[in-house]
């Protein structure tokens, strides 16, 4: 059944390709798009399954002739987002001219009272990227997947989401002057709702979770009503995902072009995780840090954690799950790139745990309380992972950590609702010594 579902899905991805393959797209340093499973390539096109043996697709890229000293100052001089990183990403070399959100370059937090609290002696980071456009990691992705959709013609940008992807998207879209039309399970957060909606694209509900949404929008692609649109997640994947390559480049970047020892990421389809390897591998191969071993650690939460599940029973397939958490953003039941996470947890010697509602809420209140940020449900998870992960002796507490936060806790407020006043006073002196605050 599932892979007669991928191979009507990879028919679908080799008809949409034959009809732009023999077009000229100018997008940089890509060469062709490759199997992830069988290796077969394809030109570059709006394709996201192998017609060989439907297995996902991915930039490959032509790196020949970089020098590591020259590229290392061209990046340095770029500008303070994503499009320093051009010679490495699908993307034509005047990209920073065009309109775009231009996501990128947040902050890595130096979370030293975090580290105390949590006793980690090595340093411990906070890459914080609630600093982008539309306050989430999102928006790296989706710059990446609009220069995609630009190459390809394409007038309307979409795509499948949990919420953010759709803020994103609606962002992106209305910055470049193309119509949007994006879908979310009917019941997400009322925050990434009215973040979605407020840029003017259509916002479309659909009853039911995720995984429902990211079927309707397949089956979309393949229906004449679907024509000219840019599903960033779905035809458009392979470029899209290569946007979470940039949180890799700037960590070791800020971190003095330096590999992390431990990185703790959290998991929705799992992408994120796999393009932060791609991106430490392609960094070490060009030079631009020293080959060290690293890990990386994913987190999920416990009603949503597929991947977890099948890490820990020593599983290669990741069965689904229905998700039932409160962190939505990370609550898709199938993960698309679920087994190439475990393959990356068990190849750099990482692992994949999970973490309770309860916890989540607890870990989004630790990072508030000692580092002043305020994380959504999702970097909740990623912190309660550390932290259960620390606590277990698998994390190693003297080695330098970088801990993902990918969105604002604005966007989940209802996660935290309890949390609020200390005390009500009269406005005088005495009313503030009697609740006890002098």
């Amino acid at each position: 059944m599932r892979k007669m579902r991928r191979k009507g899905l990879a028919s679908m991805a080799v008809q949409t390709v034959a009809t732009t393959s023999e077009s000229t797209v100018d997008l940089g340093p890509a060469a062709a798009l490759s199997c992830r499973e069988c290796g077969h390539r394809v030109p570059l096109g709006p394709v996201f399954a192998c017609e060989e043996c439907f297995g996902p697709l991915e930039i490959a890229y032509d790196f020949s002739g970089y020098d590591t000293e020259e590229l290392r100052r061209r990046i340095e001089a770029g500008p303070a987002n994503i499009w320093r990183y051009a010679p490495l990403l699908p993307v034509p070399a005047d990209v920073a001219g065009k309109p775009n959100i231009n996501p990128g370059w947040t902050k890595l937090v130096q979370a030293d009272n975090l580290a105390r609290e949590l006793g980690v002696t090595g340093g411990l980071y906070v890459k914080d990227d609630s600093g982008n456009p539309t306050h989430s990691f999102k928006d790296r992705v989706v710059a990446q997947a609009l220069e995609a959709a630009r190459a390809f013609g394409f007038t309307t940008l979409s795509c499948s989401s949990t919420g953010n992807l759709a803020g994103a998207v609606g962002a992106a879209a209305a910055r470049a002057g193309f119509r949007s039309c994006v879908f979310i399970p009917h019941d997400l957060e009322q925050g990434k709702i009215v973040m979605a909606a407020v840029y003017g694209g259509e916002l479309v509900g659909i009853e039911g979770n995720y995984d429902d949404v990211n079927r309707f929008c397949s089956e979309l692609i393949g229906d004449p009503a679907g024509e000219g649109w840019g599903f960033v997640n779905v035809n458009l994947r392979p470029y899209y995902a290569e946007g979470s390559k940039t949180l890799a480049y700037e960590i070791c970047e800020q971190l003095g072009w330096r590999l992390p020892d431990q990185i703790v990421v959290p998991i929705a389809s799992g992408s994120q995780l796999t393009k932060i390897d791609k991106g430490l591998q392609e960094l070490i191969k060009l030079g631009l840090v020293e080959d060290r071993p690293y890990k990386i650690f994913g987190a999920q939460a416990e009603g949503c954690s597929p991947v977890s599940t099948a890490f820990k029973a020593g599983h290669d397939v990741v069965r689904p799950q229905k998700p039932n958490t409160i962190a939505k953003s990370l609550a898709i039941g199938n993960p698309a790139d679920g087994p190439y996470v475990l393959d990356i947890a068990r190849r750099t010697g990482g692992a994949v745990e999970d973490v309770t509602d309860e916890e989540v809420v607890d870990a989004i209140k630790l990072l508030a309380r000692t580092e002043g940020i305020f994380a959504e449900t999702a970097g909740g998870v990623t912190v309660g992972v550390t932290r259960k992960l620390l606590e277990a002796g698998v994390l190693d507490p003297a080695k330098t950590t970088v801990v993902l936060n990918t969105g604002d806790g604005l966007k989940t407020l209802d996660a935290v609702a309890g949390t609020g006043l200390t005390a009500t006073i009269r406005p005088t002196l005495d009313s503030f010594r009697e609740a006890g605050l002098a």
